[in-house]
Protein backbone atom coordinates (compact mmCIF):
# COMPACT_ATOMS: atom_id res chain seq x y z
CA UNK A 1 0.00 0.00 0.00
CA UNK A 2 1.22 3.53 -0.67
CA UNK A 3 2.12 5.69 1.45
CA UNK A 4 0.13 9.30 1.32
CA UNK A 5 0.50 11.10 4.63
CA UNK A 6 1.33 14.44 3.57
CA UNK A 7 4.60 15.89 4.58
CA UNK A 8 5.10 19.51 3.72
CA UNK A 9 2.15 21.87 2.54
CA UNK A 10 3.12 24.73 1.25
CA UNK A 11 1.08 28.12 0.74
CA UNK A 12 2.44 30.12 -1.85
CA UNK A 13 0.67 32.56 -4.85
CA UNK A 14 4.08 33.53 -6.06
CA UNK A 15 4.43 31.07 -8.76
CA UNK A 16 8.38 31.14 -9.40
CA UNK A 17 8.91 31.18 -5.31
CA UNK A 18 6.60 28.08 -5.36
CA UNK A 19 8.78 26.50 -7.92
CA UNK A 20 12.20 27.23 -6.48
CA UNK A 21 10.74 25.79 -2.89
CA UNK A 22 9.90 22.60 -4.24
CA UNK A 23 13.09 22.28 -6.07
CA UNK A 24 15.09 23.07 -3.12
CA UNK A 25 12.82 20.32 -1.24
CA UNK A 26 13.43 17.91 -4.18
CA UNK A 27 17.19 18.52 -4.69
CA UNK A 28 17.35 17.88 -0.29
CA UNK A 29 15.10 14.64 -1.02
CA UNK A 30 12.07 16.50 1.17
CA UNK A 31 9.72 16.67 -1.09
CA UNK A 32 8.18 12.88 -1.37
CA UNK A 33 4.71 14.09 -0.15
CA UNK A 34 4.28 17.51 -0.50
CA UNK A 35 0.91 19.36 -1.40
CA UNK A 36 1.16 23.24 -3.01
CA UNK A 37 -1.68 25.44 -2.24
CA UNK A 38 -1.73 28.80 -4.02
CA UNK A 39 -3.60 30.43 -2.02
CA UNK A 40 -4.90 30.92 2.03
CA UNK A 41 -8.41 30.32 0.44
CA UNK A 42 -7.77 26.74 -0.87
CA UNK A 43 -5.46 26.09 2.47
CA UNK A 44 -8.15 26.40 4.97
CA UNK A 45 -10.35 24.08 2.57
CA UNK A 46 -7.38 21.88 2.06
CA UNK A 47 -7.37 21.08 6.11
CA UNK A 48 -10.48 21.32 7.22
CA UNK A 49 -12.11 19.10 4.00
CA UNK A 50 -14.24 21.94 2.07
CA UNK A 51 -14.60 23.17 -1.11
CA UNK A 52 -12.48 21.59 -3.76
CA UNK A 53 -11.42 19.46 -0.80
CA UNK A 54 -14.59 18.15 0.34
CA UNK A 55 -14.23 14.34 1.57
CA UNK A 56 -10.38 14.17 2.18
CA UNK A 57 -9.39 12.91 5.26
CA UNK A 58 -8.32 15.74 7.18
CA UNK A 59 -6.75 13.54 10.02
CA UNK A 60 -3.93 13.83 6.99
CA UNK A 61 -2.17 16.54 8.67
CA UNK A 62 1.58 16.79 7.41
CA UNK A 63 4.94 17.54 9.33
CA UNK A 64 4.88 21.17 8.91
CA UNK A 65 3.39 24.12 6.75
CA UNK A 66 5.11 26.61 4.69
CA UNK A 67 3.12 29.73 3.95
CA UNK A 68 3.59 33.37 2.78
CA UNK A 69 1.64 35.84 4.30
CA UNK A 70 1.29 38.36 1.25
CA UNK A 71 -1.51 36.46 -0.79
CA UNK A 72 -4.69 36.93 -2.60
CA UNK A 73 -8.57 35.60 -1.11
CA UNK A 74 -7.50 35.17 2.15
CA UNK A 75 -3.99 36.02 3.85
CA UNK A 76 -1.37 34.24 5.77
CA UNK A 77 -2.36 36.51 8.81
CA UNK A 78 -5.81 34.82 8.26
CA UNK A 79 -4.60 30.95 7.73
CA UNK A 80 -2.77 31.38 10.83
CA UNK A 81 -5.34 32.52 12.70
CA UNK A 82 -8.02 29.87 11.71
CA UNK A 83 -5.37 27.32 11.89
CA UNK A 84 -4.26 27.80 15.37
CA UNK A 85 -7.68 28.51 16.82
CA UNK A 86 -8.73 24.47 15.59
CA UNK A 87 -7.93 21.54 17.85
CA UNK A 88 -7.52 19.62 14.82
CA UNK A 89 -4.64 21.62 13.51
CA UNK A 90 -3.34 23.71 16.30
CA UNK A 91 -0.20 21.50 16.95
CA UNK A 92 1.04 21.74 13.18
CA UNK A 93 3.99 23.92 12.56
CA UNK A 94 3.48 27.00 10.93
CA UNK A 95 6.84 28.08 9.33
CA UNK A 96 5.96 31.65 7.57
CA UNK A 97 8.30 31.77 4.55
CA UNK A 98 7.88 35.55 3.12
CA UNK A 99 9.34 38.69 1.74
CA UNK A 100 7.76 40.62 4.66
CA UNK A 101 10.39 41.92 6.79
CA UNK A 102 8.01 44.28 8.52
CA UNK A 103 8.14 43.89 12.37
CA UNK A 104 4.17 43.84 13.20
CA UNK A 105 3.96 41.05 10.28
CA UNK A 106 6.71 39.12 12.29
CA UNK A 107 5.19 40.00 16.17
CA UNK A 108 1.99 39.69 15.10
CA UNK A 109 2.36 35.68 13.54
CA UNK A 110 4.50 34.51 16.38
CA UNK A 111 1.84 36.07 19.00
CA UNK A 112 -0.54 34.35 16.88
CA UNK A 113 1.17 30.96 17.80
CA UNK A 114 3.35 30.12 14.48
CA UNK A 115 6.51 27.85 14.96
CA UNK A 116 9.02 30.31 12.60
CA UNK A 117 9.53 33.14 10.75
CA UNK A 118 11.93 33.33 7.43
CA UNK A 119 12.23 35.96 5.10
CA UNK A 120 12.87 34.67 1.66
CA UNK A 121 16.65 35.12 0.90
CA UNK A 122 17.67 37.05 -2.21
CA UNK A 123 19.53 34.46 -4.64
CA UNK A 124 19.42 31.59 -5.71
CA UNK A 125 21.70 29.53 -3.77
CA UNK A 126 20.94 31.17 -0.84
CA UNK A 127 16.98 30.35 -1.51
CA UNK A 128 17.86 26.78 -2.01
CA UNK A 129 19.70 26.37 1.38
CA UNK A 130 17.35 27.92 3.47
CA UNK A 131 14.75 25.77 2.33
CA UNK A 132 16.87 22.87 2.47
CA UNK A 133 17.79 23.72 5.94
CA UNK A 134 13.71 24.11 6.69
CA UNK A 135 13.17 20.74 5.59
CA UNK A 136 15.84 19.46 7.76
CA UNK A 137 14.92 20.77 11.01
CA UNK A 138 11.37 20.62 10.33
CA UNK A 139 11.26 16.82 8.66
CA UNK A 140 14.39 15.33 10.47
CA UNK A 141 15.07 16.73 12.96
CA UNK A 142 11.96 18.43 14.98
CA UNK A 143 9.88 15.63 17.12
CA UNK A 144 5.97 16.90 16.17
CA UNK A 145 3.65 15.67 19.24
CA UNK A 146 1.65 12.64 18.75
CA UNK A 147 -1.66 13.77 16.86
Amino acid sequence: MENTEVEIVLVEDNPNDAELTIRALKKNHFANRIVHLENGADAIDFFFGEGAYAGRDVSNQPRVILLDLKMPKVNGIEVIIKLKSDDRTKTIPIVVLTSSKEDPDVAKCYALGINSYIVKPVGFDNFLKAVGEIGLYWLLLNQPPNR
